[in-house]
């Protein structure tokens, strides 16, 4: 049986290294998915919308790349609606394409929420985990087997990894409700400005 467990992370670099430690425990990179943020730019421009025969089949961006960060080195551009270009690779990011490709983003939804939620991620911290990579954050998800499921949230809440309670508290006390795919993306300042605020608390 296998768990979908989740990290938020305002840093890339923190999120590669949580994913490089789910690799070593033992979890496939296969089952690990990574959607961050690009507002910065950090990760090349542009906006990619096909991942080749990866994406139409659900295999994953970069899910044909062996060894420890395989899974990093397939990720592909693309742009999600009312979250901005982000990359991606993984199964979840492979959902996302094929959600974009196909037309099939959802109202509400901006295929991240819906690919979270169909996933068994609650819907409020789909929600948040939605907003968080608007806001230059970087998401990982992961399908677990039970027998690693421990070692794997420990992983997830370590790193600097974000509290996914206090970071909600935090958004609804400056007025956030719920992701808005209609919203504007983040531009790079804002990011830059976002991660600072979050490490001066």
């Amino acid at each position: 049986m296998t768990q979908t467990l989740t990290g938020l992370f305002d840093h890339y670099d923190d999120a590669k290294r949580a994913v490089e430690r789910l690799e070593e425990a033992g979890v496939p990179h296969s089952d690990i998915s990574v959607v961050a943020s690009n507002a910065d730019g950090a990760h090349g421009e542009g906006a990619a919308t096909a991942a080749g025969e990866d994406a139409t089949t659900g295999a994953g961006i970069g899910a044909t790349v062996g060894g420890i960060g395989g899974l990093l080195a397939g990720l592909g551009l693309l742009v999600i609606p009312g979250v901005g270009p982000v990359v991606a690779a993984g199964w979840l990011g492979a959902t996302i394409i094929g959600a974009i490709g196909g037309g099939a983003v959802g109202a509400a939804a901006g295929g991240l929420v819906g690919g979270l939620t169909h996933s068994g991620v609650p819907e409020n911290d789909a929600h948040v985990y939605a907003e968080g990579v608007r806001r230059g954050g970087s998401l990982i998800t992961a399908r677990v087997d039970e027998a690693l499921t421990s070692k794997a949230q420990d992983i997830l809440k370590s790193g600097n990894s974000v509290d996914i309670a206090e970071r909600a508290a935090a958004y609804r006390n400056s007025g956030w409700t719920r992701f808005d795919e209609t919203a504007p993306a983040y531009t790079s300042t804002q990011v830059v400005d976002e991660r600072n605020r979050f490490e001066r608390a």
